[in-house]
């Protein structure tokens, strides 16, 4: 079973209903407030599955459905039998670190809301700078992945620190950074991997 086409279909599904069905969207979508108020916790996992419109839903599905498949090839190749597991987790778990810095700075914050797979898909994004750093990221021109990576993170940072927008930039920043960080944690040798496969690059 191919876990990524799998998350893309249930995600447009969800989205597509909760697109004319604000009933979902509300008890789905991140909510720091009722979630710290009412202990609706399910909403740190399930406001990755709901989408503002089309265009944020089609953005993510096409970045995770281009990145994805080769994470979870990669995850089966390194980590074996548990490999699709651990992608999920990781997938999952990139969504709710994302968030978790809003939900203390918003959890009394009535107003605050948010929704989206960024965190997830950033994670799934920076896993795959880490597995092949000389990929080729189009923005619009080819810039090597283990290039694209530090520059995606400053521009996160500085447009988080900006704040002149409602795009969650330090979800976008934290999911990224858990991505590329949560197999390392499992099997360190990626790192010196990485390392090594850029050093060669450049004659080190």
């Amino acid at each position: 079973m191919n876990i990524t086409l799998l998350i893309i279909g249930v995600t447009c599904v969800i989205s597509f209903i909760a697109f004319s069905n604000q009933a979902l969207l509300q008890n789905l979508l991140f909510y720091p407030y009722r979630i710290w108020k009412n202990n609706e916790w399910h909403r740190l996992v399930s406001n990755g599955f709901v989408h503002a419109d089309f265009q944020h839903l089609l953005f993510n599905m096409i970045s995770l459905y281009f990145c994805g498949q080769f994470v979870e090839y990669a995850f089966d190749d390194v980590f074996k039998i548990k490999g699709r597991a651990l992608y999920v987790a990781m997938y999952f778990g990139a969504i709710i670190i994302a968030d978790v810095f809003n939900f203390f700075k918003q959890k009394d914050n009535y107003e605050y809301r948010s929704l989206g797979a960024s965190g997830g898909v950033s994670a799934v994004i920076f896993a795959s700078i880490l597995f092949q750093p000389f990929a080729q990221f189009y923005v619009p021109f080819p810039v090597p992945a283990f290039v694209f990576g530090p520059l995606y993170l400053l521009f996160c940072a500085y447009m988080a620190k900006r704040g002149t927008d409602n795009i969650g930039h330090l979800a976008h920043f934290t999911g990224a950074v858990f991505g590329f960080v949560f197999p390392i944690i499992l099997e360190p040798r990626l790192f010196t991997r990485f390392i090594s496969l850029v050093g060669q690059k450049f004659g080190f």
